[in-house]
């Protein structure tokens, strides 16, 4: 005994087998050595050790700072989050991130006058460091930084968490939607 597809059935067997191996549409990731102006590029990625200076740039997707590396970014608008791991210095002033911005194991940053959507994260840096003047939308959570570290003139809309920090954080002025946490309780 024979089956038989019908016509209609046999379209959708056809159309459903061109979706499942259809490629997919991958974002180009842009590497960054030297500097790049008021540009639209997809993702970012700043090498080891490469030193990058954005003026303007429009980044539709996420920024990644790759270890000894530098990022100055100045009026750059990012869809999603700026991360950097291992990091040589970190900048990042007057510009708008959709994301968060993510700061751990490396050296010096400085974040100040940018709107962030998502939850400012720095953790286990080290070297004179400023989270000031940025508006936030979720948490600003300040972990294990060495070296000193001032927070001050920032309105965040979650928590302000602030423990390990040695020395302890400095600053003031800051607005905070939720709670004040630990060192930073009195900021």
């Amino acid at each position: 005994m024979r089956k038989f597809v019908s016509g209609s059935m046999l379209v959708v067997l056809l159309l459903t087998s061109m979706f499942v191996i259809a490629p997919t549409a991958m974002a180009e990731e842009t590497t960054c050595r030297g500097t790049i102006g008021a540009r639209t590029v997809d993702n970012l990625r700043v090498p080891d050790g490469a030193t990058c200076t954005l003026n303007g740039t429009r980044v539709k997707g996420t920024i990644k700072v790759e270890s000894n590396a530098t990022l100055k970014a100045t009026n750059v608008r990012v869809v999603g989050n700026i991360q950097a791991e291992n990091h040589k210095l970190v900048r990042v002033a007057g510009s708008t991130v959709g994301g968060s911005i993510q700061i751990k194991q490396g050296a010096a940053f400085n974040v100040a006058n940018n709107d962030v959507t998502g939850s400012i994260q720095v953790g286990e840096n080290r070297g004179a460091s400023r989270i000031t003047s940025n508006g936030v939308n979720q948490d600003v959570q300040v972990f294990k930084h060495r070296d000193g570290i001032a927070i001050n003139d920032n309105q965040i809309d979650g928590n302000l968490q602030c423990k390990e920090n040695d020395p302890a954080p400095t600053g003031g002025g800051n607005v905070v939607q939720g709670n004040k946490e630990d060192q930073c309780r009195r900021l």
